[in-house]
C-alpha cells in the first residue's frame, strides 16, 4: 500500500509539474512581443496552491472578475448578479408581452445599469411606456393590478385600466423624474444594440416628454425656471400629508418644492438628446439642447447649492416641515455628480461632505436616503426609517462611482469592501437597512442598489465607459492598482449584441499592463499610476507611444488616446528610483 501510495503522489507531482510547465508566462500567447509578462492563464481554479476559482466557474459573467489572489470579489458581483436577475418578470397587458424588472419603468431604468450588460429583451417594456405618452408628453409610469390601488390614488388623465387583463397602467401624479428617465433607459438600450431606425422613430417623443416636464405648470416653476414637484423626500412618491398613502395627486393646496435630482436628471437627458442628435447629423438641434442644459444648469446653482452641495428641497406655497433644508444632504447628491452637473471641484465637495458625516453620524454607515432625518414622521415614517434617514445601498453605489472618478479612488474601494462585507455576512443585499444596526428593513426592490454597486464597478473601478454605440468608443479608466489584486481579468460588454471587452491587468515592479480585447476603434485611456510610482514611458502594441500625466486632485494618471482594431496591448514602465 505504501508503494502504491508513493506512486500515485510521484504521478501526480508530475502532472503538475507538466500543468505549470504548459503555462509558463512565456508559453502564453498573450505574452508575444510584450516586456511585462502575464503570469497566469483565467479563469482557473488554483493558482500556486491558491484556491483562486469556483467549481464550474460561475462567478463567470458579463460583468465579472477573475483574479490569481482568490473569488472573493468576483463571488460579490455575482451575487450582485443574481439579485438583479431575480427581479426580472414578465407582464402580459393588452396583447402585449412585456419583460420587466421591476413593473415600475423607474425600477426599471435604475436596473438596467447592470442588466443591460445580459438582457436579450431591453425593449418590451420601454416601448410600452413611450408607446402609451399622453398627448401633452407625460410618461405614465407603473402597471399594477386592479385590485392593488394605485389607480385610486390618481386624477382619472394619470391613469389607463385594463380589465381584460386586470392591470392599471398609472402615473403618479406627485413624480418627476419619469420623462428623463425614460431618455436615460432608450440610450442605455441604443448604446447596446445600435438600432438606428428605433431610435430615430421614438427620438420625438422622448423630446416631447422632455418639453412637457419643462412646461407644463403642474411641472415647471417659472419663476425659478426649474423642474418641480410634490414636497417629497427626494425622489420618492409620497408627501408628509396624513392623506400621502392614498393621495398622489397634484391639487391645489398639494404641498410642492424644487428637488435638486430631478433637474440633474432633467439636465442628463438635455445632453443625452443633444448626443442623439449630433450622430444624426442634426446639429442645430443638438446646439439647442446643449444651451437648454446650460440653462437649466445656473438655475440649479443658483438655488439649490449651499455652497458644498445641494439642498434637499426649496419649498414653495409653504411647503416644508422644518427649518432644516439648507442642511438636508439626500441621497440625488451622488446621482447629480454621476449626470455630469458637477465640476471637479463641486463634485469632491459634495464626496467630502459624505466622509465628514461618516465620522459624526451614530449611523454604522454614511450612505445615507437622507440626512438628518425628519423628526416627525414624513407620511408614516418616523426618523431612520425608510426613505427617512435609512441607508441605502443605492447611494453608496453612486457614491463610490463618483470618488473612483473625482480623486477619491481608495474611498470608492472602501465602499465596495465594505458592501462585500455586509453581503458575506447576510448572504445577499437588501433594499434598505436601519442605521442604527445595519438589519434590513426591505420596502423595495434590492436590485436597484445591487445595479448601483455593479455600475460603480464596471464604470469607476474597472473604468469601462461606453462613449458611442457597442463599445466602439471606449474611455478606458481603469483603477486597479488601489486594490490588492495584482494580476486579474475583467469582463463586461452587451450579450444581446455580440460586443465584449475582455481586460487583462498585471502588476509589477517594472511596470503595468493592459490587454484589451473589444470592438472599440478608437480608446481614450486615462490609466491610474499606482501611489508613488511615476511613468517612465508607454508601449502600445510593441512600440513606444506619446502619453500626458494628468492629475485628478492628488491622484496621478497616465493620458493617451489610441486607435484599435481589436485588440490593444498598453504597458506603462516605472520610473526606476534614484
Amino acid at each position: 500500500m505504501k508503494k502504491q501510495f508513493l506512486w500515485i503522489c510521484l504521478i501526480l507531482c508530475a502532472l503538475c509539474t507538466q500543468i505549470g510547465a504548459q503555462t509558463r508566462p512565456a508559453d502564453l500567447g498573450i505574452n508575444q512581443g510584450a516586456e511585462i509578462l502575464f503570469q497566469h492563464p483565467l479563469p482557473a481554479m488554483r493558482v500556486e496552491g491558491r484556491k483562486n476559482g469556483t467549481y464550474n466557474n460561475y462567478e463567470m459573467g458579463i460583468p465579472s472578475l477573475l483574479t490569481t489572489k482568490d473569488f472573493a470579489f468576483g463571488e460579490m458581483i455575482h451575487q450582485l448578479r443574481n439579485t438583479v436577475q431575480d427581479d426580472r418578470r414578465i407582464v402580459l397587458i393588452n396583447g402585449r408581452i412585456l419583460m420587466c424588472s421591476n413593473n415600475w419603468i423607474r425600477d426599471f431604468v435604475h436596473e438596467m445599469k447592470a442588466f443591460r450588460h445580459w438582457e436579450y429583451d431591453l425593449r418590451s417594456f420601454l416601448d410600452f411606456i413611450i408607446d402609451t405618452q399622453r398627448p401633452d408628453g407625460c410618461y405614465y409610469e407603473l402597471i399594477k393590478q386592479m385590485d392593488d390601488y394605485h389607480w385610486k390614488m390618481v386624477n382619472e388623465n394619470c391613469r389607463v385600466l385594463y380589465p381584460e387583463d386586470n392591470l392599471s397602467l398609472v402615473r403618479l401624479e406627485i413624480e418627476a423624474d419619469i420623462e428623463y428617465l425614460v431618455v436615460e433607459g432608450a440610450v442605455y438600450y441604443y448604446r447596446a444594440t445600435g438600432d438606428d431606425a428605433w431610435m430615430k422613430k421614438v427620438l420625438p417623443k422622448l423630446e416631447k416628454g422632455i418639453n412637457y416636464i419643462t412646461s407644463d405648470p403642474k411641472r415647471w416653476d417659472k419663476d425659478h425656471q426649474l423642474v418641480k414637484r410634490a414636497f417629497t423626500i427626494d425622489t420618492w412618491d409620497f408627501t408628509y400629508r396624513p392623506d400621502a398613502g392614498i393621495n398622489r395627486k397634484i391639487e391645489a393646496d398639494t404641498p410642492m418644492g424644487i428637488m435638486h435630482g430631478d433637474n440633474s436628471g432633467v439636465y442628463q437627458a438635455m445632453n443625452q438628446l443633444a448626443w442623439i442628435n449630433s450622430r444624426f447629423g442634426q446639429e442645430k438641434k443638438a446646439k439647442e439642447w446643449r444651451d437648454r442644459a446650460e440653462k437649466l444648469k445656473k438655475n440649479v446653482f443658483k438655488y439649490l447649492w449651499n455652497g458644498k452641495y445641494f439642498i434637499h428641497q426649496l419649498p414653495l406655497n409653504g411647503a416644508g416641515l422644518d427649518d432644516k433644508e439648507d442642511v438636508r444632504l439626500s441621497l440625488s447628491n451622488t446621482y447629480d455628480i454621476n449626470r455630469g452637473l458637477t465640476s471637479l471641484e463641486q463634485s469632491r465637495s459634495i464626496i467630502e461632505e459624505y466622509q465628514k458625516r461618516r465620522k459624526t453620524t451614530k449611523a454604522f454607515a454614511e450612505w445615507f436616503t437622507i440626512d438628518p432625518p425628519y423628526d416627525k414622521p414624513f407620511g408614516k415614517h418616523g426618523p431612520g426609517n425608510y426613505v427617512n434617514g435609512a441607508i441605502s445601498p443605492f447611494t453608496a453605489g453612486e457614491l463610490a462611482k463618483a470618488s473612483f472618478e473625482n480623486g477619491y479612488e481608495k474611498y470608492g474601494w472602501d465602499i465596495l469592501c465594505r458592501f462585500e462585507q455586509m453581503i458575506k455576512r447576510d448572504g445577499t443585499i437588501y433594499f434598505l437597512y436601519s442605521p442604527d444596526t445595519g438589519t434590513q428593513q426591505g420596502g423595495g426592490p434590492s436590485a436597484w442598489g445591487a445595479a448601483g454597486l455593479l455600475s460603480a464597478i464596471d464604470e469607476g473601478l474597472a473604468g469601462i465607459k461606453d462613449r458611442g454605440i457597442g463599445y466602439d468608443l471606449i474611455d478606458f479608466s481603469p483603477r486597479w492598482p488601489i486594490t490588492d489584486y495584482n494580476e486579474l481579468r475583467y469582463i463586461t460588454g452587451y450579450e444581446k449584441s455580440a460586443k465584449l471587452v475582455d481586460v487583462r491587468y498585471i502588476l509589477t515592479e517594472q511596470g503595468m499592463r493592459y490587454h484589451v480585447i473589444s470592438p472599440a476603434r478608437k480608446i481614450r485611456a486615462h490609466i491610474l499610476l499606482p501611489e508613488g510610482k511615476t511613468c517612465a514611458r508607454v508601449r502600445v502594441d510593441g512600440k513606444d507611444f506619446p502619453f500626458k500625466i494628468s492629475t485628478v486632485a492628488q491622484s496621478n494618471y497616465v493620458d493617451f488616446e489610441l486607435s484599435a482594431e481589436g485588440k490593444a496591448n498598453m504597458e506603462i514602465f516605472f520610473s526606476k528610483n534614484r
